[in-house]
């Protein structure tokens, strides 16, 4: 069992020092060390602590709230394709984050605050309504799951398309978010995020063995002492947070929640007590190798993250989606 997580925290610490390392200016991880020792640059002492700390960590973050939400979905409704972006519910989380900027909250602790609770909110509704368009008697089917949340997703991006429209002194700033990507990288965003998250995350892991019963049914799990619907809820509300924290601040961000937990799941197993930390370790790491291709592909230019993973992660759905016609859920 330590083997997985020892290189996934091994890949991890590679990633974020890469992440550090690279940008318009390369810093070598040897004046990074003298950065922690106090003694770097003082031109690449403000750039590691006031520019690309705050973004890597904000980027790993995002990733490890995507890509645990995404194994919690994938284990809640029982469905290999079910993750945020699929599913519709990072959309309704953009949408309750594109009304809060909407509104211009000042750029402090608490203003920021507001924009993780309104994605919450909205990611919450869309979890309980695409829920219910899809469901056929007592079970999600996974093409009903798809078109309901294809359906809902386009609705809620129209409208917040048509948002960004009438808040015209929001609209950059908006569309940079929507794209995905760390456009509301700083402290201020970190301290706001993590609350969110550490509460969503927490969750869901503490929530792994029960997880785990619910594979076997409702019914199964209910003879097992498992407390069906309020563990439902509870496994939806944190994955919810999760999801809008990472939205708020990051937009949306598509399929790293599907990948990184099937690639954990085909690699170390599906019990949930260890699928769930390490689909939240690797999401982290996938995300941020995924920053640093869109940091450079095309440098000096950038371009958003959100494009990176939707053109690896496409393919993958595909894979995934044949994959479940031809022999059934795993």
């Amino acid at each position: 069992m330590r083997k997985p997580f020892l290189s996934s925290f091994l890949f991890l610490f590679f990633a974020f020092v890469l992440s550090l390392a690279i940008g318009s200016v390369f810093i070598s991880p040897a004046e990074m060390w003298k950065i922690l020792r106090g003694m770097g640059d003082e031109k690449f002492t403000f750039i590691i602590w006031n520019i690309r700390l705050p973004r890597t960590i904000l980027v790993a973050l995002t990733g490890a709230a995507l890509s645990g939400s995404g194994a919690a979905y994938q284990g809640l409704f029982r469905n290999p394709l079910a993750d945020p972006f699929l599913i519709g519910v990072a959309s309704g989380a953009g949408l309750g984050a594109v009304i809060a900027m909407s509104i211009q909250w000042p750029y402090t602790f608490w203003g920021l605050m507001a924009i993780p609770a309104a994605s919450f909110i909205f990611a919450l509704l869309t979890v309980f309504i695409v829920y219910f368009l899809a469901r056929v008697g007592q079970t999600v089917p996974t093409t009903n799951l798809i078109l309901a949340g294809v359906a809902f997703s386009s609705f809620a991006t129209s409208l917040t398309s048509f948002l960004m429209l009438r808040s015209t002194s929001e609209v950059r700033r908006a569309l940079g978010w929507l794209l995905g990507g760390a456009s509301q990288a700083g402290w201020t965003a970190i301290l706001a995020m993590l609350p969110y998250l550490v509460i969503g995350l927490g969750i869901l892991i503490i929530f792994g063995y029960r997880l785990n019963l619910l594979q076997f049914g409702d019914d199964q799990a209910q003879h097992m002492g498992v407390n069906v619907n309020r563990t439902k809820t509870i496994l939806l509300i944190a994955s919810s947070l999760a999801t809008a924290a990472a939205v708020a601040f990051s937009g949306i961000i598509g399929f790293i929640g599907l990948v990184v937990p099937h690639i954990m799941r085909l690699w170390f197993g599906a019990d949930y007590r260890r699928l769930i930390p390490l689909s939240i370790i690797s999401g982290a790491s996938a995300l941020l190798l995924s920053d640093i291709i869109a940091r450079v592909v095309l440098a000096p230019q950038e371009i958003p993250v959100g494009i990176i993973t939707a053109l690896v992660g496409a393919p993958f759905f595909l894979w995934v989606l044949r994959r479940v016609k031809n022999q059934g859920y795993w």
